[in-house]
């Protein structure tokens, strides 16, 4: 049986099949390693980026790094943004991701998460990277969102999730087990039991999972406010 890092990555992978298969607004158009542990994404929604002459300006196109390190799942992806982004927790090199990961939650669900926070659904001012973001932010909530589109895809069913969690424990040439009953409980001192039963309560309770409470949610805007630009000093 492969090591629960592996484990671990075929089923990250087959969760991102299944979670963006045939969305536009989050695709998978890069990937290295079998199974993968770099992988680009590309956003096809609404940010914003500093131009050359100070104007805060939209583009409408993203592309996200990600590496899956040795220490994954246990240390947090490195995701960096290989297109402009201002944004209080993005800089040139990193997206600050630490304050809301955990080894438990699933590679596809920090991917989302990284597209909200790119459309300004989801910001937080208190420890950013890009200060000067962070105040244009606090300074300008009736601009946010950028982009107020759902950035999740439907949410899939249980059975066909539970088929991407069989074939990363089973492997893809065997049929999927049965859901946990009831009450049921991993194998002590298993802890790719452990990792799959997460995996399988948290997309049960996927659709109805509160946000960070360390994340400012901005109202959504009634008109488009960007006819007019901004220029930072």
């Amino acid at each position: 049986m492969p090591p629960p890092r592996i484990r671990r990555l075929v089923l990250d992978e087959q969760m991102l099949q299944r979670t963006f298969e045939n969305w536009p607004i989050v695709q998978i158009t890069g990937r290295a390693g079998v199974p993968a542990e770099i992988y680009r994404f590309t956003y096809n929604l609404r940010g914003l980026y500093v131009a050359g002459g100070g104007e805060i300006l939209e583009r409408d196109v993203h592309v996200l790094e990600v590496n899956l390190t040795l220490g994954y799942p246990r240390r947090a992806p490195q995701c960096r943004m290989l297109t402009p982004v201002f944004h209080p927790n993005f800089d040139d090199s990193m997206v600050c991701i630490g304050d809301f990961w955990a080894a438990s939650e699933g590679l596809d669900d920090l991917i989302i998460r990284i597209g909200r926070m790119i459309a300004y659904q989801e910001y937080n001012t208190k420890s950013p990277l890009n200060g000067l973001a962070a105040k244009w932010a606090a300074q300008n909530p009736g601009l946010l969102p950028v982009d107020a589109r759902s950035i999740a895809p439907p949410v899939r069913s249980v059975e066909n999730t539970m088929a991407a969690v069989a074939g990363a424990e089973s492997g893809p040439s065997l049929q999927a087990p049965p859901p946990l009953p009831e009450g049921a409980q991993p194998v002590p001192g298993d802890p790719w039991a452990q990792q799959v039963a997460d995996v399988r309560t948290q997309f049960q309770s996927q659709s109805t999972s509160p946000q960070s409470p360390s994340s400012e949610t901005p109202p959504a805007p009634a008109d488009d406010p960007w006819a007019q630009k901004i220029v930072i000093s």
